[in-house]
């Protein structure tokens, strides 16, 4: 799923995984290059950090998502926070750490809520709430007393990126596997595709019906019309029997076609001319009307 705020099923973007592929491999890259540096090389390098983090927040609003708001709004506040670190004077790392800690707060709380949001549309929904808890985490401990040491920094901006790595990279391979899957759609006509909708949909309903117990019984595949369903019956097979029999009863009330036995319609050069004036109408007895019987002996 896109983790900036919307489902893999609304991005509209085929190229959206690239970026992201790219972009996860940029934060594992710094989440390593962190853990590297010196102590006083920390409030140099976690402004920049921040404001990658707002244009990967940018692009994804460019993206054509449907909640590219919420993107836009997330680029905005991240892109203040990086600028904010960058123009501080501050030579300890109080302000620092604060802000980092600021960042990962909200990241981790919009992960969480559209991860809770989207857990019926994507099957790795767990692993972006998980994933928004761990950064909520660290953006509490980064805001509180116990960040007050250059160590701790560094360990906070190092999981950061490990964060956004393992985000961003699922998220690419999902998109990827959907973008896939998506070439060996066949695309159906309008009727067909609404008669496979409500075939998918019976199907659905039947797999999880739980037969009755106490009709545990068996009995013949050909059932006549109204009868008990077989023992066992598939949902295909159950699907062409009541066709069947919905077929057999359109044809015995007359309306697909005249009964088994019954007489054919009368050719239309059987019928009698229409009247075209009142008089006609009115010296017509009807189609229907019952004719006199003739008295016996022929009289």
């Amino acid at each position: 799923m896109l983790w900036s705020g919307s489902s893999p099923l609304t991005a509209t973007r085929g190229g959206m995984w690239g970026f992201l592929m790219f972009a996860a491999a940029a934060w594992l890259a710094i989440g390593w290059s962190v853990l590297r540096l010196e102590p006083a090389g920390i409030a140099a390098v976690a402004g920049p950090i921040v404001l990658f983090g707002a244009v990967c927040e940018g692009l994804r609003a460019l993206a054509g998502t449907r909640t590219w708001w919420l993107n836009t709004t997330l680029a905005a506040l991240f892109a203040a926070t990086g600028s904010a670190m960058l123009l501080s004077d501050d030579a300890g790392w109080t302000t620092t750490a604060s802000l980092i800690g600021w960042y990962l707060l909200v990241r981790g709380a919009v992960d969480v809520a559209v991860g809770m949001m989207t857990r019926g549309a994507d099957r790795v929904w767990s692993l972006i709430v998980t994933v928004g808890v761990v950064e909520t985490a660290l953006g509490f401990t980064a805001a509180g007393p116990l960040a007050r040491s250059a160590e701790a920094v560094v360990m906070i901006l190092g999981g950061l990126g490990v964060l956004r790595a393992v985000a961003d990279l699922v998220t690419a391979l999902r998109l990827r596997e959907i973008a896939t899957k998506g070439h060996d759609v066949l695309e159906l006509p309008p009727e067909r595709a609404t008669g496979l909708a409500g075939y998918t949909a019976g199907h659905a309903d039947f797999e999880t019906r739980k037969p009755a117990r106490h009709r545990a019984r068996d009995v013949s595949a050909s059932t006549p019309a109204g009868g008990p369903a077989p023992v066992g019956e598939s949902f295909h097979d159950r699907v062409v029997r009541t066709t069947a029999d919905l077929d057999a009863m359109l044809a015995q009330a007359g309306i697909t076609g005249p009964r088994p036995g019954a007489a054919p319609a009368p050719h239309a050069d059987e019928l009698p001319p229409v009247p075209d004036s009142p008089e006609g109408i009115e010296g017509t007895p009807a189609g229907n009307a019952a004719k006199p019987d003739r008295p016996a002996g022929g009289h």
